[in-house]
Formats: structure tokens, sequence, C-alpha cells
């Protein structure tokens, strides 16, 4: 756990602060999931139940009671097992999280039933994530419904169910130092993933291939998994979005897009480069290319504190749509044509997204219906891109099938920004020098 306890105890105190009075908050461990059969996928925390607890096991619940005097900060987890650790590894137990993760008590989850409706007595809300975990829902009614039938008349059932995300959401989308620091590790991580990919390529390789120098990088340097499945593109798979299949053979004349970021102790990396399978752009490849580079430099440049949240998209949405039109391939006023969205024939989708502990990271956009302002420790992609069909018939056959999207993280600090995801050849010369003389 790279994190302080003491900072995860002050998110706990402040998720607290916020609560409604004479409150419970819980959250649940995420259960396991089954790849096929009896084989499981590698386990993964929880993000909200690992922000505020450090805790990586499962068949964990967390309980948050302010002012309660015997305990604000209650975990049920398991029991120390010989037997249990043998087979699957070391179980903390409940000594060790008190000890470790600054629980001011902490209980077998076999003890649960016959403890937790006791804390629930007397409170007036509950917040959790209603609708995320049909069994922990049907866990909680449960509990409540052992409250409402004891014996006692004076027995006080909590009458109220809050959401829990949105309070503990906007904690968790202005990062720390400390999670900055990780995130900057992340990148870097990914960087050197993305390099040597960039370097092995040549036409007649596998996307896959370019797909396991990814991961040996990421592997390599301590992350145990990629933030999300990465995306290996080639030729006309570079206007697929979400294109993961990674099959394809690489030809000559293909660009290549790879979109792909590694996990760094639970923060992840988000990171997406274009360039030429042979190592040269053609004339057309080149001239998207710079399209989007500028449009990413306006974006990246937009991001500061006090803008709104849909700056940086707009300033991506001018330079690509005055790009297209001076390529011919829209026709119009640049003015007109964003009026009436013309550039999402070529560019569908916003420049960015939150980054944190999860790729596409929790927190709104926008406040009572109007885009949010960005303050310092946010953290944001900007990805513009231009996709065009090799379908679009209204181009001419020269530029179909080219596809670019090129994004870095980026951090609003109190100055304006940063970007965490350097070290990757971004210009066409760059790009070019690099296939030419790679260095990883």
């Amino acid at each position: 756990m790279l994190i302080h306890k003491r900072e995860i105890t002050k998110r706990r105190k402040e998720l607290m602060a916020r609560l409604e009075p004479n409150s419970i908050a819980l959250l649940a461990a995420v259960s396991p999931k089954v790849r096929n059969n009896d084989a499981e996928y590698l386990y993964r925390q929880d993000s909200d139940f690992y922000y505020l607890t450090g805790f990586a096991e499962q068949d964990a619940v967390l309980a948050l009671i302010p002012g309660r005097k015997q305990g604000e900060v209650v975990l049920f987890c398991q029991e120390k097992d010989k037997l249990k650790e043998l087979w699957s590894g070391i179980i903390l137990g409940q000594k060790a999280a008190c000890e470790e993760l600054g629980m001011d008590l902490a209980h077998s989850i076999h003890d649960i039933d016959e403890i937790l409706p006791g804390l629930m007595e007397g409170r007036d809300h509950i917040y959790y994530a209603i609708g995320k975990n049909e069994k922990f829902d049907v866990q909680v009614m449960d509990w409540v419904k052992m409250i409402r039938k004891k014996s006692n008349l004076d027995a006080h059932a909590p009458g109220e169910f809050l959401l829990l995300d949105n309070l503990l959401h906007e904690l968790r989308l202005i990062k720390s130092p400390a999670e900055i620091k990780l995130m900057k590790h992340a990148a870097e991580i990914s960087a050197e993933g993305h390099k040597r990919a960039m370097a092995c390529c040549k036409p007649g390789a596998n996307e896959y291939e370019l797909e396991a120098e990814l991961l040996y990088a990421f592997t390599r340097n301590g992350s145990r998994a990629p933030a999300y499945t990465s995306i290996v593109g080639s030729g006309d798979n570079t206007c697929i979005l979400h294109y993961d299949t990674n099959t394809a053979e690489i030809k000559e004349g293909d660009l290549v897009l790879i979109d792909a970021g590694c996990e760094y102790e639970y923060y992840a990396s988000d990171i997406t480069r274009t360039f030429p399978a042979n190592g040269k752009f053609s004339k057309e490849q080149k001239a998207i290319y710079e399209i989007v580079l500028k449009a990413q430099e306006a974006a990246i440049n937009a991001v500061r504190p006090g803008a709104t949240w849909d700056a940086p998209h707009k300033e991506s949405v001018k330079v690509i749509t005055q790009g297209l039109v001076k390529l011919g391939l829209l026709k119009g006023r640049p003015a007109q044509l964003i009026k009436n969205e013309a550039y999402k024939d070529f560019y569908m989708h916003r420049v960015g997204h939150w980054l944190g502990m999860d790729v596409h990271d929790v927190g709104n956009y926008k406040i009572n219906d109007n885009w949010r302002s960005l303050k310092p420790g946010m953290v944001t992609t900007i990805e513009p891109g231009i996709y065009i069909s090799p379908d679009n018939t209204k181009v001419a056959k020269k530029w179909r099938g080219i596809g670019v999207r090129i994004e870095d993280d980026v951090l609003v600090t109190k100055t304006g920004h940063e970007v965490l995801s350097t070290g990757i050849p971004k210009t066409v010369q760059e790009i070019e020098s690099f296939m030419t003389n790679p260095v990883h």
C-alpha cells in the first residue's frame, strides 16, 4: 500500500463529515469474477472500497458510523486461517486490520449478521452504493428487516436510504500529491510500453506482437495489469474506436493506433499514439495527423483552473473542423459546420474523461446542468481524433481508412496544467526519427 494510512484515515474523516447527522455508511468489497468454469479473473478490489481502506481482500464490509464513541470505523473481514492461506495467500485478519489500516474495530465477516444490525439500529440514514451490487442490496435490506422485527418496541431502524456515490466520488475527483505521484509512475511505465511497441513495429508483424511489448513493459515495471484492454489497431482498424481484437497483420502503408495504459497500485494511465508501420507517414496520413496534434495542443492549453470542463473539447472541435475544411473533407464555413456538428462524421467522441483509480474515473462533469469548472488536482485525458471510415464514399479514396488519435493524461495545477504522460514521440519528426533509430 503506497498511500499512507494517514491519508486514507483523512479520507474517511472527510467523507463522514459530509454525511447527514446520525447516519451510517456501508461499503462492500467486490466479489471475485469467474472467467470460465472454476477459474477466476485476477482479483481487483472495488475502487471506492480500496480508496477508503487500502484493503485488497475479498469478503469484507466497511461501516462508517460518525460520532460512535465505541468506534466510528468498523471493518468486517476474513479471519486468519492457515489452511486457507496455504491455498490462496496470506489473510490480514482482524488484529492487523486495526494496526495496519487504522480501523477502530475489526470483526470476522462471519459475524456480520449478528453485529452490523446493532450498528445500524438507531441511525436515521443509511448511505451505500444503491443498485451497484444486487447481492449487497439484499443484504442491507435483510439487516434493516432484522431491526424492524425486534420484539423491543423501542428498536429504531434507519428510515432513509441515501446514495453514497456522489459524496465519495467528489472526494476521489481531486487527487492528492501521493495519488499524482502514483499516476505519474503509471504513465512512465506506459510510456516505456508505447516506445517498445513503436520500436518493434514493422509491416508483416501482427497487432498482438505489439500488444505483447506493452504487456511486457507493464509487468516488468510492477504493474499487475493494464488499466483497460489494450487497443492495437492497424489499417482500417484505426477507425474502430474500441477495437481490441488485436489479431490482424500489419501491412505496408498502414497506420497503427495504440491506446493502452497500465494500472499501478490501483491508479490508471491512458495514452494513445498513432504512427506509420513502416516509419514514414504518407502525405495524407501526415496531413490528418498534424490536424489532430494541433487540436490536442489547443485542448491541453485550455486546461486550467476556472476553465469549464467543456473548454478543451470546444478548442479541439474548432481546430479539427478548420483543418478538415482546409483539406476539403468538409465544405462550408467552420462556424456553421460546428453549429451543425458536421465534424461528428470524423470526430464523434468528446476530447477526454476523468482519470484516476478507474480509467473512466468518477466525478460529475456537470453541476446543476452546467459544465463544471476545473480545479487543481483534477486529472483528465486529452484525446482528440479523426477517423475516416473506409466506407466513407463522400471523400476521395486516398483519405479512406485513416484513423488518428493522440492522447495524454493532464493534471490541472494551481497555475495551469501538467502533462503526466511524457517521453513518448509525438510530433511527425519525433516519430519518424525514433522509428529510424529506436531507443527504449
